[in-house]
């Protein structure tokens, strides 16, 4: 396993973090069999964990607490969670990124995961109904406070990030130490901006979906039948259905990437994890195995290194800053999600006409 030292915290980070949204209810139940996994990746030299306080309601969390219950192995390890979505209850004031809910909700997550301090607290989204220097202070808050040690954001835009450091330089507040986007070999548009902005600041990155829902696997190929009703296929089929012409360019892709991963010796999961650890702005790559035998397959391909010619091959099946899917989960702005934002008022345009 390799090591990169992550943005300016002097956190010394494995090149693979382990990702835990499958221990839970939505993936792996079974606390022992999960917490079992999480041993096995610290053994084999993974010492950066991550979570969130939504995944399964909070019971990822709670796993997590349980694997690092031994303080020699809590010491051994960078341990991240995040903010934003509500968790234990709904109503107002339940979630976003608020002094109010922040407090309330670090130290639930404290709670759940038996520490008494969290490495790296990180925004989960975006929250545009409360102002980032809000945000910002009561985060350096809780450095100051000893609760968190550094904090970071997730998919937050490339014109956000800029904000967010340009408030903290003028209002003198602590600002964010990472990003956390999703990045794959099919969806490479942080290229453009989110990447070079990061490393600007001198951020951390630690990137998420890198085997692209499942396409990255080897799980679905050109001309096999996919089956629509099981699995995440089920839960998002305008993804997964080949009849569709985004779903099409992606199975294409995954063609041109399945020779070359072959020709070079590796397989397709290994080659899309090394392409994603090799950008120069990415720190850590998140996996998220649910059982042993996928972690096995995971760490299997940790040291292989992808050659300037290589990386120029795949440069030619999937251009630099292009995107054949949207990543399930990526935030959307409002402008985007909120039609009223894009129209002027009925009347505004009526009486124009």
């Amino acid at each position: 396993m390799r090591y990169r030292v992550l943005g300016g915290t002097g956190f010394e980070v494995s090149t693979y973090c382990l990702g835990t949204m499958m221990f839970g209810a939505v993936g792996n139940p079974d606390h022992q069999d999960a917490v079992r996994v999480i041993h096995a990746a610290l053994d084999r030299g993974v010492n950066f964990l991550d979570t969130a306080d939504m995944y399964s309601s909070g019971e990822s969390e709670e796993i997590v607490g349980k694997a690092l219950r031994d303080s020699h192995r809590r010491d051994a390890t960078v341990l991240a969670t995040k903010v934003y979505f509500p968790v234990g209850g709904e109503g107002p004031n339940r979630g976003g990124l608020s002094r109010r809910w922040i407090t309330r909700a670090v130290e639930d997550s404290l709670g759940r995961l038996g520490t008494d301090r969290i490495d790296l607290y990180q925004v989960h989204r975006p929250d545009h109904r409360t102002d980032i220097e809000e945000t910002l202070d009561v985060l350096g808050d809780l450095v100051d406070q000893g609760k968190i040690l550094a904090f970071g954001c997730s998919t937050f835009p490339a014109e956000e990030i800029v904000e967010a450091h340009a408030v903290a330089e003028r209002r003198g507040l602590r600002r964010f130490r990472s990003e956390q986007p999703p990045y794959s070999l099919l969806a490479r548009g942080i290229e453009t901006s989110v990447l070079p902005v990061a490393q600007r600041y001198g951020m951390g990155v630690l990137t998420w979906a890198p085997l692209a829902s499942g396409f990255l696997t080897g799980a679905y190929r050109k001309g096999r039948p996919i089956d629509l009703t099981r699995g995440r296929a089920a839960l998002t089929p305008h993804r997964f259905d080949p009849a569709l012409p985004d779903n099409a360019a992606k199975l294409d892709a995954v063609e041109a990437l399945v020779a070359l991963a072959d020709e070079i010796g590796c397989s397709l999961p290994e080659l899309a994890l090394a392409f994603a650890a090799a950008h120069p702005a990415v720190t850590s790559v998140i996996i998220g195995p649910r059982t042993m035998d996928q972690l096995d397959g995971l760490l299997k391909g940790a040291s292989v290194v992808l050659t300037d010619e290589v990386l120029d091959r795949i440069d030619a099946i999937v251009p630099p800053g292009t995107d054949l899917y949207r990543a399930d989960g990526a935030w959307q702005p409002p402008s985007l999600t909120r039609p009223a934002l894009r129209r002027r008022p009925l009347e505004e345009r009526a009486a124009a006409e």
